[in-house]
């Protein structure tokens, strides 16, 4: 085993008592000891049963050009290694653990910010002690990004059906049936909400006054989470497009995003309609569902109906 290998799964006071000073060490993350039960192998008994295979991943990572400023949306989330894992194991029957580590070590690596992995694969059920491969891959300078083949359910979660609730909806006590209709939907759903209907605060500064209407929106969306547990609030990208692959609901609390963006909405936190419309721009919807608010001027490419609450049930 290489001192490389060896130190990437080590302790970091190990690596550090190893480092060059003229090879500075990038930055890591780590998925560790993660356990999964998957049919795999090339003899005959392992075929048509599952065993135990442990996996060890560390990436390094880029530094982000930008300080980090504690934002989940500015670093490789620990996710994408238990997904690149999930997607290589789902996708065919393999006899090999090189083979397995190889095609989680490419699609890392197919992320902007990975510059290497080291991918340790072990079998536990099939000897007195861990049977495994270590390998280590360095992105190559014209890597391109990894390209899945079409899979429309897979495609689906990638675009959300995005619903703003007027808070006469928000009330309606068929907001269950309404949330069972959604989730039983082929895409992903992320609720928006617009401010309560008591006023809120009021500046005579112009950036003040919008932090102030995106809080008000944020407390609202408060309210409708305390409607059913199913309903989540969520403030980052990173946060929702994790919602979405997973099929849970998203009540968008929109302060961080809409700040952090660099093509800042034209529509003002006060049109939260507008803000709504402007977010399933961003995340690409495949349809958008206005309860409760009247009629909706027509917007660029997106699919959006206008519904009246009782009417809901009927537009899913």
């Amino acid at each position: 085993m290489s001192d490389d290998i060896r130190l990437a799964f080590a302790h970091p006071s190990e690596r550090a008592a190893a480092l060059d000073p003229a090879r500075p060490m990038r930055d890591r993350i780590s998925l560790r000891d993660h356990v999964v039960e998957v049919e795999i192998g090339a003899f005959q008994p392992e075929r048509g049963t599952t065993q135990r295979v442990r996996f060890n991943v560390v990436v390094e990572v880029r530094p982000h050009p930008a300080p980090l400023e504690d934002d989940v949306d500015r670093v490789l989330s620990y996710d994408t290694i238990a997904e690149a894992i999930a997607a290589e194991l789902s996708s065919e029957r393999l006899n090999l653990l090189e083979t397995l580590a190889e095609r989680i070590a490419e699609r890392i690596l197919a992320e902007p910010q990975a510059m290497r992995a080291f991918v340790r694969v072990e079998k536990l059920d099939r000897g007195p002690g861990a049977l495994g491969v270590e390998i280590v891959r360095d992105r190559r300078p014209d890597a391109p990004r990894l390209v899945q083949p079409a899979d429309p359910e897979q495609e689906a979660l990638h675009h959300p059906l995005v619903v703003f609730l007027s808070n006469a909806a928000i009330a309606d006590p068929a907001l269950p049936q309404w949330l069972d209709r959604m989730g039983a939907g082929a895409h992903p759903v992320v609720l928006c909400v617009g401010a309560a209907d008591t006023p809120a605060p009021r500046s005579a500064i112009a950036p003040a006054q919008r932090r102030i209407d995106l809080l008000a929106i944020e407390q609202n969306a408060w309210v409708l989470a305390g409607r059913d547990p199913r309903c989540v609030v969520r403030g980052s990208r990173t946060e929702i497009d994790w919602a979405m692959k997973h099929r849970e609901f998203t009540v968008w609390a929109p302060s961080k995003i809409v700040l952090d963006t660099v093509e800042h909405p034209s529509a003002s936190p006060r049109d939260a309609v507008g803000l709504a419309l402007w977010l399933a721009h961003l995340l690409d919807a495949a349809r958008v569902l206005v309860v409760g608010m009247g009629e909706v001027a027509p917007t660029g490419a997106l699919d959006v109906t206008a519904v009246a609450p009782g009417a809901l049930l009927g537009a899913l």
